[in-house]
């Protein structure tokens, strides 16, 4: 319990039995709730994740957004935490964005991870696949959006019932992102926080997603126009 609000932490993992344990073990004490949703992967990182005391759910059919929404379907908490199950996330820094988003007046705060304090943490081609989609989806929205594809964000759990989530791939960080901005009820921040390696294999395609993420944000502003008319 932390400040009377339950936290919980939701972490999806895909063959993430490195990173995992390194997550788990520095997960503070104030949280009560982490649940880490396995998405079906060959290692053993739903076995570590239930050594370790997280509740561990099945989610077979593979995606980033797809393994979110299951993990946060089960989320009992006033307050949720996401979390990369591969290290590259400040495990450290939960307190600091609980404090951020109990004191920001709004209901959905977004760790941003640039201006990035160390360079070897991302790849230069990754920064500038980053720093464009996160200008077009300023420019789309007229929202000003410095880390659109951050995989770390806090939140109130009520306001999961006001967001029309429907990406089940990569493209769910953004719109995520995207719901809170452009509700009036929500409201969004970006917080910096200090990124750094990942643990074990890298899952992301650059190309493969990058142009999948960037036509979903055109798909969206379509969809968004055709609703205001």
């Amino acid at each position: 319990m932390y400040s009377e609000k339950k936290i919980t932490v939701v972490i999806p993992c895909l063959n993430e039995e490195e990173g995992i344990a390194r997550v788990l073990d520095r997960i503070p004490e104030f949280v009560d709730e982490v649940i880490v949703v396995d998405n079906n992967s060959t290692d053993r990182t739903a076995e570590v994740a239930r050594d370790l005391g997280a509740r561990v759910v099945q989610e077979d059919k593979r995606g980033y957004g797809r393994a979110y929404k299951t993990g946060l379907m089960h989320a009992k908490g006033d307050i949720i935490i996401t979390l990369d199950g591969d290290h590259s996330y400040p495990v450290d820094s939960l307190s600091y964005l609980i404090e951020a988003l109990l004191d920001s007046g709004v209901k959905f705060v977004s760790a941003s991870r640039f201006p990035i304090q160390d360079r070897d943490s991302m790849s230069l081609k990754n920064m500038i696949g980053n720093f464009m989609l996160s200008l077009v989806a300023s420019i789309l929205f007229l929202r000003r959006i410095r880390d659109s594809q951050s995989g770390m964000w806090i939140f109130y759990r009520e306001a999961l019932g006001r967001m029309n989530l429907i990406s089940d791939g990569m493209a769910f960080s953004e719109e995520i992102k995207l719901e809170a901005m452009l509700n009036p009820d929500i409201g969004f921040r970006e917080c910096p926080i200090r990124y750094s390696n990942r643990a074990g294999e890298i899952k992301l395609r650059p190309w493969r997603d990058g142009w999948s993420n960037l036509l979903f944000l055109f798909r969206k502003r379509s969809k968004s126009w055709g609703r205001s008319r």
